[in-house]
């Protein structure tokens, strides 16, 4: 049975479903423990990545925002020389000729944006609902299923002894092929979407790094984030368009972990 262990540091949208994509129905022979910090990703919370290495995991998933920083390095050196993915956002694209010369895989998802993190803005709820709004671009335009593929394809290698691990850094066009879109349509609004997730990113570095007087950042975050949600339903018209010709691709876990597939509704996944 594979071991995978995930260290979470910080948040990322994808970090909300990460550890779950590999298991969907909680039957698949595989064994996945994760090691959480909550928002938080410096050097002291990356520490914990000792104790989850103590549990001799097969593959090691790194998931924070900004790879390059101390903590998420920090967590990268604890982790040895087990095989290791890391999973970031758009800012971690400068680090990756280093991650690749170390031995690391990386998942770059640059529609995966950072958070209008003003305390003028941000509150519990915004913080939630952009969260919600974050995944459901991540999901429906295929970021979660290259996710899952990738790290499947890497416990497959482990298991048969060639380790491979992915160096893909993950625009629109690439990640809207995982989705498999049977309608142009579809496939235009979901590319669209992602699209928007990346600007998203670039206007919310102004937010939170750039603009200095309250009047602009505030507005500059809160307009980040209306892109956001109008994103989240542009993805959502894209799948329903698919739900609508009965052609949504699935591809469930067998017990083996086998990938399996499927896009009429009333058919088995084979």
């Amino acid at each position: 049975m594979a071991k995978i262990g995930f260290i979470k540091l910080g948040n990322l949208g994808i970090s909300q479903v990460v550890d779950l994509l590999l298991d969907e129905r909680a039957d698949r022979d595989i064994d996945v423990r994760t090691a959480g910090a909550g928002a938080k990703m410096g050097i002291d919370e990356a520490i914990d990545t000792a104790k989850l290495m103590e549990w001799n995991p097969d593959l090691v998933v790194v998931v924070s925002p900004n790879a390059s920083l101390p903590g998420p390095t920090k967590a990268r050196e604890l982790v040895g020389d087990k095989p290791c993915v890391i999973i970031s956002d758009a800012p971690a694209e400068k680090a990756t000729d280093e991650l690749a010369k170390k031995g690391f895989g990386y998942i770059i998802l640059k529609g995966d944006p950072l958070i209008g993190a003003r305390r003028e803005f941000l509150d519990p709820m915004e913080m939630a609902l952009f969260n919600s709004d974050a995944l459901r671009v991540l999901t429906t335009c295929g970021a979660a299923r290259l996710v899952q593929e990738e790290l499947d394809a890497v416990i497959e290698s482990i298991q048969q002894g060639n380790v491979k691990l992915p160096h893909i850094i993950a625009g629109a066009e690439t990640v809207v092929e995982r989705a498999r879109f049977s309608n142009p349509y579809a496939k235009a609004k979901a590319i669209a979407a992602y699209k928007m997730a990346e600007l998203v990113a670039e206007m919310n570095v102004q937010t939170c790094f750039v603009l200095k007087e309250p009047p602009r950042y505030i507005m500059m975050g809160a307009a980040a984030h209306e892109v956001m949600r109008t994103a989240a339903l542009l993805a959502d018209t894209a799948r329903e368009i698919e739900k609508s010709i009965d052609a949504v691709s699935r591809r469930p876990h067998a017990n083996s972990g086998k990938i399996l597939d499927k896009s009429s509704l009333l058919e088995k996944p084979r």
